[in-house]
């Protein structure tokens, strides 16, 4: 059971307890009738008693129980603020985070075009080296060829050598990267799991207080109609003609509760015209400050039944 029906059910024992007090306190007036509907057919010597409802303490109870409510959704819309701060700053931090990889891959990218600059200067200078170095040998003895050509051979081999060394270096630089890059996909994937989360239940949360809102506007709708009746009740004079008899009214109400209108929609002609009659007495009745309440309120239609 939702707090919206306990409180209800705990405000209507709370009035009934106010009638009953109010029954043993004063006596009852000749000019108000208490009826209820579908009750036996009262006895000629039998006495109507009348119980009057002290409209200030039952507004004073209603403003109670509102003020409690618009405490509860104040805490509520809070806590939604919070997860939409959260789901803010997570998704900045990802934001900051995607730039900053950014900066470093354009980093590394220029750092490997500087390195592959540098060795192939380095290339061109040894190759332009060698060249000169065989040309200042050329006139020299047999021998003296063989060790250049020997010396060459070392130096290529020596070459070679680094420069395997150096692709080897290469190869698990690059292992080392990927792997960053897949620790760093893997991270982003979890951070993007877990705002979508985050989103899901924000959405949930909006749905539930959405719901709630929608229950607590029918309970008020169902209190004030409740209390309308209850007010035409009181100013409805009856006959035994209408038993069994009823009629249904349609009623618009000014944001004050003013009767702007009300009109017979159909039924026994005794009964509408008692009916449009304590509908005109009563002048005002009794509406909601809540603009989604008052709004199914201004434009209704009652079924009027005389309560025996």
């Amino acid at each position: 059971m939702n707090s919206s029906v306990v409180k209800s059910i705990v405000l209507h024992l709370g009035i009934g307890g106010f009638l009953y007090a109010s029954a043993n306190i004063h006596p009852p007036t000749p000019k108000v009738m208490e009826v209820t509907l579908n009750s036996a057919i009262p006895t000629p010597d039998k006495a109507v008693s009348a119980v009057t409802v002290d409209q200030k303490q039952v507004e004073q109870k209603i403003a109670e129980l509102q003020k409690k409510e618009k405490d509860k959704k104040s805490a509520e819309d809070k806590r939604i603020r919070d997860l939409e701060r959260r789901a803010a700053n997570a998704r900045k931090q990802r934001e900051s985070e995607a730039r900053n990889i950014k900066k470093l891959e354009q980093e590394r990218k220029a750092k490997e075009k500087e390195k592959a600059q540098a060795e192939a200067e380095a290339k061109k200078a040894r190759a332009i080296e060698q060249k000169e170095r065989a040309k200042a040998k050329q006139a020299e003895n047999q021998k003296q060829e063989a060790e250049n050509a020997a010396k060459v051979a070392a130096d290529k081999r020596n070459a070679e050598e680094e420069a395997l060394k150096k692709a080897e270096a290469e190869r698990k630089k690059r292992e080392e990267e990927a792997k960053e890059r897949a620790a760093e996909a893997e991270r982003k994937r979890q951070q993007a799991m877990q705002e979508q989360m985050l989103q899901e239940q924000l959405a949930k949360e909006q749905a539930a207080r959405s719901k709630i809102r929608q229950q607590q506007v029918v309970s008020e709708v169902d209190k004030y109609r409740a209390l309308i009746m209850a007010r035409i009740q009181q100013n409805l004079l009856i006959d035994e003609k209408m038993k069994n008899q009823q009629c249904r009214v349609n009623i618009r109400l000014g944001f004050n509760g003013l009767v702007t209108q009300v009109k017979s929609l159909g039924g026994d002609k005794l009964v509408c015209e008692a009916a449009l009659r304590a509908v005109r007495m009563a002048d005002t009745l009794p509406v909601s400050k809540d603009k989604d309440v008052f709004e199914k309120l201004k434009n209704i239609n009652l079924t009027i039944k005389p309560e025996f």
